[in-house]
């Protein structure tokens, strides 16, 4: 028992994981996570500049985009380096701060994004539905305002998560599932009691999709709904047009995301390739 308390250490250390089995060829499998590290953080902060410099983009519309590529510049920038240490430089380890602090970055963004998709199907269903009070809804000040709830609740939801894991005592060697952290992820590995972090993470989890998703498909629900009131069939596909981006971002963020959480939860046997292809998709295609 004494052999088993001395390897529970604050010095505990996780180890991160790339795709098993395929360690001969990680260097390759890094030119594409190379690729689209570079072109998100290009792309989205290019967005941001021909935002900024042209006054006819300084819109309702635009401002949530740009709010978009802010929020998915932090959510590449939080997970991309351990992906490409892992498959550049097979640097596996992570210390338990380091790991706290990026799971606690990456749940808050990820949050944040969520929120902010949430805000642009808003800002489509007013354009369509009211377009003659549009700029009088969406304000300024408004926009502000919504902006700053969405941090908010991204910090705040995601703020838990490092003390509640803190509290928890490892292994001085413990294997993650991903190349980076998450916290349904690191709870599994703690040798406690993990019935809070449970609760916790499956009701953010279910209030995400329920205070976000599901609004969201209401939002495109009323949003055909007026689209097929429309007369002309040019006017129609021109109001659809402007939701197709935004309409894909969704399902690519949140498909994956219920995914994730389902297979951590209940997918005990489930494929361990599936949950690294579902986590990479989470998390790096919307930014690209």
């Amino acid at each position: 028992m004494s052999a088993v308390n001395d390897t529970k250490l604050n010095s505990a250390m996780f180890l991160l994981t790339g795709i098993p089995g395929e360690e001969e060829v990680h260097l390759w499998i890094s030119i594409p996570f190379c690729f689209i590290y570079v072109f998100s953080i290009l792309g989205n902060s290019t967005i941001l500049f021909i935002i900024k410099i042209d006054p006819s983009l300084h819109e309702p519309m635009y401002i949530f985009l740009s709010m978009l590529a802010v929020t998915d510049l932090g959510l590449s920038i939080s997970t991309i380096p351990t992906i490409l240490g892992i498959y550049l430089f097979n640097s596996r380890e992570i210390s338990l701060d380091a790991c706290f602090a990026q799971l606690f970055f990456i749940h808050s963004f990820a949050m944040i994004e969520s929120s902010i998709l949430l805000l642009m199907a808003l800002d489509r269903f007013i354009a369509i539905s009211n377009p003659l009070r549009y700029a009088s809804i969406l304000t300024l000040p408004r926009i502000f305002k919504m902006g700053l709830v969405c941090v908010l609740r991204g910090v705040a939801v995601s703020f838990p998560f490092p003390f509640l894991l803190k509290w928890f005592q490892y292994y001085r060697v413990n294997v993650l599932s991903h190349s980076y952290c998450l916290h349904q992820d690191v709870m599994k590995l703690a040798c406690s009691d993990i019935t809070v972090n449970y609760i916790y993470g499956l009701f953010l989890t279910v209030s995400m999709v329920g205070l976000d998703s599901l609004p969201i498909f209401l939002s495109y629900v009323m949003i055909l709904k007026t689209v097929l009131s429309v007369a002309s069939h040019t006017e129609c596909l021109r109001a659809l047009n402007t939701c197709v981006s935004h309409l894909c971002a969704v399902l690519l963020f949140y498909t994956p995301d219920i995914g994730l959480a389902l297979i951590h939860r209940l997918g005990k046997g489930s494929s361990p390739l599936l949950q690294i292809v579902l986590g990479y998709i989470y998390l790096l295609v919307p930014p690209l």
